[in-house]
Formats: C-alpha cells, sequence, structure tokens
C-alpha cells in the first residue's frame, strides 16, 4: 500500500505539471523511487495510473457528516478547495477531469459521480426541510456542481488557486439564498476559514475509519 501510495503521489505531480498527454511513466518511476514492475504491478498502463488518480478524488472527499445537509454540502466544496491547493492527488485529479481529451478516455463517469453526491445531499435537506418549496434538487446539483467547475478553473487561472477557498465561500453566499429556507440560510457557516478545519477533520474521521477496517479485516 505504501509503494502504491508513493506512486500515485508521484503520478498526481507529473499529470498536475503536465497534463495527461505529455506526462511520461518514465517521470512517475523518477520521482516515486520504484522501479517498473512495481508500477505495472499496481497499475498496467498510463490510462490506469490517470484512472487511479482521478479516483483519490472521491477517497478523499469524505467530510463529517451534519446535522444540517446544506452546512454538509458548504463543507464537502470548501473541503475539496483545501485540498486542491494543499494535496497534489486532489489538484491532479481537477486537471485530468478537466482536459478535454480525457472524457474520450474515460468519459463522463467522474462527473456523473459528482452530480450524484451533491444531489443526493440536496435531497436529504429536501427531506429535512432546509430547501425553498420550488427547489428540484437535480436541477440544484447540476447548477451547484458547474459554479463549483467555473469558480475553480478561474481561480486557477487568475491566481494559482491561492483564493480559492474564499471564492468557494463567495459562490455559496450568492447560490444558497435561492435554495435555503431563511431559517436554515441564517446558521449556515461559508467562511474562507472553515475550509482548513473541515478538511482536517474529514482526515481524521477517514483515519480512523480505515483503522477500524484494518482492525476488522486483521480480526477474522
Amino acid at each position: 500500500m505504501r509503494t502504491r501510495r508513493a506512486i500515485l503521489e508521484a503520478a498526481a505531480e507529473v499529470f498536475d505539471e503536465n497534463g495527461y498527454q505529455a506526462a511520461t511513466i518514465g517521470e512517475v518511476l523518477n520521482r516515486a523511487g520504484v522501479t517498473k514492475g512495481a508500477l505495472y504491478f499496481h497499475f498496467p498502463s498510463k490510462q490506469a495510473l490517470a484512472q487511479g488518480v482521478l479516483d483519490e478524488q472521491f477517497r478523499g472527499a469524505g467530510v463529517v457528516p451534519q446535522a444540517v445537509k446544506l452546512q454538509e454540502l458548504v463543507d464537502m466544496a470548501l473541503a475539496l478547495a483545501h485540498r486542491m491547493r494543499h494535496d497534489p492527488l486532489a489538484s491532479a485529479s481537477a486537471r485530468l477531469a478537466l482536459e478535454m481529451q480525457m472524457t474520450e478516455i474515460f468519459g463522463t463517469g467522474n462527473t456523473t459521480i459528482w452530480l450524484k453526491v451533491v444531489e443526493d445531499v440536496l435531497r436529504e435537506a429536501a427531506e429535512q426541510g432546509e430547501l425553498l418549496p420550488h427547489v428540484d434538487p437535480a436541477e440544484s446539483a447540476w447548477v451547484f456542481s458547474a459554479a463549483w467547475t467555473g469558480a475553480q478553473v478561474y481561480s486557477h487561472m487568475l491566481s494559482g488557486r491561492a483564493d480559492l477557498e474564499y471564492r468557494i465561500s463567495s459562490l455559496f453566499l450568492h447560490l444558497l439564498p435561492s435554495i435555503a429556507v431563511p431559517a436554515v440560510l441564517n446558521t449556515l457557516d461559508c467562511r474562507p476559514q472553515r475550509a482548513a478545519e473541515v478538511a482536517e477533520a474529514g482526515q481524521r474521521l477517514a483515519a480512523e475509519e480505515a483503522e477500524r477496517a484494518e482492525a476488522a479485516a486483521s480480526a477474522v
């Protein structure tokens, strides 16, 4: 697992710097410090390696569940913004997902998954009475996801993502009043500073879940 992680982190750096087409297995090997055999044991091709990097965006996307589901949605967006600035795997996943040729290679599965994740949270919010009566969770999921993508692209172009947490915070402050009931809207914390807090809490939660899974596997 340590070898696989080292390969993924090295690949993320190479993909993030050069894009998919220009990235080479040789450069990944140099940065990971592993043999070609070790790399191909885990990832039989460059395409498989890129898919491994893309998949990491979902493994690291968890946040601590919240009683107010709209807060959970905000936390997911802020945590991802923080990770994209500090985690090469999250940054590379975003670049790969937005490269036009990647759709031809991998299809639209990753985008569809994100839409479903956002829609599911919004449906839970609707069931709890957090959304205005006219709101369609599927339609709002599309709008929020597309707006998030646009915000991160603009932030990347204009500031190298230095202001990404602030831009995502601003995005939610603009969009949430159109879907949230006032009583819930007034409770939501969209501060840019919350991004680091929820990202770190999510990492601790993921580490605890991994430890429990490992302990359960050892007990079998």
